[in-house]
């Protein structure tokens, strides 16, 4: 006995073709979800590119002093400013001592400069004299220069002091009591290892990253950080705009 053929034009075709009718649905919707997912990727791109585009004019119009307000800066609350720097970056001395200028221009005191490898120490530190030097000064400017081994040996100093400073005030440790130490006797510790010190008001990080690259957290509990970019893109514009805007912030503390 002969079957009769089906023809795809006909409905029958679909009636007994459930598998290539789902295979059709499946398809329609990939390119419906793939073609969405392609506008929103152009649409925060538009976005993205719009930002750094009125971004780079506001700078431009700082650097120029077409803005004139951002160049009249209230330091009363930075105190310390923070500089982190990539490494690979760090390695350009004439950007970071341009850098340097820069700051010393707007009036700011103190500033703590950081990198992960440690690049500043020997590019910066030794400027002044034949060793590498940990604290040094720049056209008026107090500067402190740590890298990511004040942080790792920091915190190793820091846990065996507290840990031999418990052992001698407590020498029977036979009921194993376990030790309760405070914010206060961490902070006293690093102190007392010579890797405490003042915590940045505010944190300027030049990098790919949007990080503070290993910069000692228990010396950044309430600061503010802002990503600027490239150290080879850099801007006074967007400096002083930094600095501005800081000033303009009010920070509320816990109790």
């Amino acid at each position: 006995m002969a079957l009769a053929s089906v023809n795809p034009g006909d409905d029958a075709f679909w009636i007994y073709s459930p598998n290539l009718r789902g295979f059709q649905t499946s398809i329609i919707w990939r390119f419906t979800l793939g073609l969405c997912w392609c506008l929103l990727h152009l649409f925060v791109t538009l976005v993205h590119a719009g930002s750094s585009l009125i971004h780079a004019l506001v700078c431009y119009s700082i650097s120029s002093g077409l803005l004139g307000k951002y160049w009249n800066l209230d330091l009363s609350n930075l105190k310390y400013l923070g500089i982190v720097v990539d490494s690979e970056q760090a390695k350009n001395t004439v950007k970071i001592k341009r850098l340097l200028h820069w700051l010393s221009s707007t009036g700011v005191k103190n500033v703590i400069l950081y990198d992960l490898e440690g690049a500043l120490k020997k590019s910066i530190g030794s400027d002044q004299s034949s060793s590498y030097s940990k604290n040094t000064h720049f056209e008026g400017m107090a500067i402190e220069l740590l890298s990511f081994s004040d942080n790792k040996e920091g915190v190793a100093k820091a846990a065996s002091f507290l840990c031999s400073k418990y052992l001698k005030s407590n020498p029977a440790v036979s009921d194993r009591v376990e030790p309760i130490f405070t914010e206060a006797d961490i902070d006293d510790a690093l102190m007392a290892v010579g890797c405490g010190g003042p915590e940045p008001d505010l944190l300027l990080v030049y990098g790919p990253a949007r990080c503070h690259l290993g910069f000692p957290a228990w010396r950044m509990r309430y600061t503010e950080i802002i990503h600027m970019g490239s150290l080879k893109t850099m801007k006074y514009g967007a400096i002083l705009k930094a600095i501005y805007d800081f000033s303009k912030k009010h920070q509320n503390y816990g109790t």
